[in-house]
């Protein structure tokens, strides 16, 4: 690691509340990036095995995973796969001194966020490690909207989530009523009870709570 230009405090989305995992069975390494991200004002914890790693309880706050692609007993690109099947959503940074293009590629399909090959600039890693947490900040906000929005659509009656999706559909209350078989006074009532509960301000903003639920005409109820 060579380089070293600290970026302003900002500039690493806030460091405060973050936290870099690093992965590495070489002691010098994991030193080095524990004190270069603590001169920072990262939160940093180092691991030297996959296995070590995964003993840890993950804190629920914005990080992200730095990690040596060729590790004892279970490689970083294996290691990879397994998070993914565990379902467990870190953006990873992997660093190698022995990489290659085929290597990068699968590292990358799978979902990675930058590859480093040793010696990297120290730059070059704050500013990957930047991406990452600011990657697992949004997954983490889009997460929490999705998740408020389902909690709001389960408050509806079965007919009222009837109604909202083919509201969102775009058809009209007349051919709603017609479709379902109620009263198109009926419809209006329960379009005004749907906005209500989902807390919906226009119908540009309805659909696009369905959009973000997976609610359509075909569906049966949001898509987690």
């Amino acid at each position: 690691m060579t380089g070293r230009s600290v970026p302003p405090p900002d500039s690493v989305a806030s460091a405060e509340e973050a936290v870099v995992f690093v992965i590495d069975d070489d002691e010098s390494v994991r030193q080095a990036l524990r004190n270069l991200f603590r001169s920072i004002g990262l939160r940093v914890e180092v691991f030297g095995s996959a296995h070590e790693f995964l003993q840890h309880k993950l804190p629920n706050v914005p990080s992200c995973l730095i990690l040596d692609i060729r590790l004892p007993r279970l490689s970083g690109l294996d290691f990879q796969a397994e998070l993914a099947k565990a379902d467990i959503h870190i953006p990873i940074i992997f660093m190698t001194g022995h990489g290659d293009i085929p290597m990068t590629v699968r590292a990358m399909k799978a979902g990675a966020v930058d590859f480093l090959t040793k010696p990297f600039r120290d730059q070059d890693m704050l500013d990957a490690v930047a991406a990452a947490i600011e990657r697992d900040r949004a997954r983490r906000d889009e997460a929490k909207v999705l998740s408020e929005l389902q909690a709001l659509f389960a408050t509806l009656t079965p007919r009222e989530r009837q109604v909202m999706k083919l509201v969102t559909a775009g058809r009209m209350n007349k051919q709603i009523a017609a479709e379902i078989g109620i009263a198109e006074i009926t419809v209006k009532i329960h379009r005004g009870h749907i906005m209500r509960k989902m807390g919906a301000k226009s119908l540009p903003d309805l659909v696009r709570m369905a959009e973000l639920l997976g609610v359509g005409p075909a569906s049966e109820g949001p898509q987690t």
